[in-house]
């Protein structure tokens, strides 16, 4: 079964804070909830699905939260594959809507990494549970950072990208949050300022890397016969697809992401093609996060993506591939440091008309929203979405 028009996304919310000192994660996923209700134009009772990620909820995850929520569901789904875990859901609650498993789904994330003075991408990768990697890779206290840095450099060595062409991602997100009222980095920067910024891994430089923040943001999918009633826009999902990446018995490639894999399996059940799409979310942790990405989806070939980002090219108005409108998480925000679910906010923005003047996308019919979860470097998930105006 194909889930291409079966599930609309009806509301969406992202939280205005990026600094919850004064909130707990229920409050937080409580308050993005309700927005995206309002947004949908429905209430806690309508929900009889719920989906969310273990690792940014409280207590027994989704038991908790849908106590908290006061939800009664037909439905619920704590995958959790970090950043990307969000994206998954997308596609996972369209499924549960066209198996009849539930009508309208609410998908929730929060943290608050920033209130609790979490430093993104220089700890150390402890893993909460005993995991099968953790005598052979932790005694070398692997950092975030550290790993997507051996990722960029291999790129690199292998491609000729080069520190300037990584710095037009960066480039490109602040020439979008400069509209972004709630971006935390709202100033546009320079090639010269990204690679003339502090090293941080090398080669890649603190303006390489994004933010850190709370906050968080929700979505609500209904079936198509109840969209319909609501008097929303109506942005459907076209297609999904998901992939594991990981150590593959040591045949470890550093170039590639899952993207390889989520992206044609998403395009495919779309009937679309990468020329078709009109703005691209795309998970920017890193810029060499960003490069990857791109090359994976298909907009270039694969080598080539340092070149397809420079000059502007991922810049609204100007650009072959507007993306990140909103200053993606180099410069708007990261919650919990799972950005997954914020890319599918801005492509719906999109698809609304409802981004900012200044970087609506002219005929926006057709967006793409794509994260990974976990880490380029050993091992993550890659999600794909394609959603569609009707």
């Amino acid at each position: 079964m194909s889930i291409r028009d079966k599930a609309y996304i009806v509301g969406i919310y992202e939280h205005p804070t990026r600094m919850a000192a004064d909130k707990s994660l229920f409050q937080l996923h409580a308050e993005v909830a309700q927005g995206a209700l309002e947004d949908a134009g429905l209430n806690n009772t309508d929900i009889d699905g719920y989906f969310c990620a273990s690792g940014d909820t409280p207590g027994l995850g989704p038991l908790s939260m849908v106590d908290y929520l006061g939800l009664k569901l037909k439905h619920m789904d704590s995958t959790d594959v970090g950043g990307s875990s969000y994206l998954l859901q997308v596609g996972h609650a369209a499924e549960a809507i066209a198996l009849g498993k539930c009508s309208i789904a609410l998908i929730t994330l929060a943290g608050r990494p920033r209130a609790e003075g979490m430093a993104t991408g220089t700890a150390t990768r402890t893993p909460e549970r005993p995991m099968p990697e953790s005598g052979f890779e932790l005694p070398y206290a692997p950092a975030t950072a550290n790993m997507y840095a051996m990722a960029a450099m291999r790129h690199m060595h292998q491609y000729g990208t080069t520190s300037e062409q990584l710095a037009w991602v960066k480039v490109a997100a602040s020439h979008h949050a400069q509209h972004n009222p709630h971006a935390m980095l709202r100033d546009v920067v320079t090639v010269e300022e990204v690679v003339n910024s502090p090293i941080i891994a090398d080669p890649l430089h603190r303006l390489d890397c994004c933010v850190i923040s709370d906050g968080g943001g929700a979505i609500i999918l209904a079936k198509p016969e109840i969209a319909k009633s609501l008097k929303r826009p109506m942005v459907k999902i076209r297609g999904a697809g998901e992939a594991p990446k990981h150590q593959m018995g040591g045949k470890v490639d550093l170039t590639y992401s899952g993207a390889v894999w989520s992206g044609p399996a998403a395009f495919a059940e779309a009937g679309v093609k990468p020329a078709d799409i009109k703005y691209a979310s795309i998970y920017d942790s890193f810029t060499i996060t960003v490069v990857m990405q791109i090359e994976d989806l298909g907009f270039c070939e694969k080598g080539r993506g340092g070149r397809f980002v420079s000059d502007g090219n991922l810049i609204a108005g100007t650009g072959k591939l507007p993306f990140n409108t909103d200053g993606g998480g180099l410069c708007n925000n990261h919650p919990s440091n799972r950005g997954g679910l914020t890319k599918v906010l801005e492509a719906v923005r999109q698809l609304r008309g409802e981004a900012h003047p200044a970087v609506q996308v002219k005929n926006c019919d057709l967006a793409l929203a794509h994260g990974t979860g976990g880490s380029l470097g050993t091992r993550h998930a890659a999600a794909t979405v394609i959603l569609e105006r009707e």
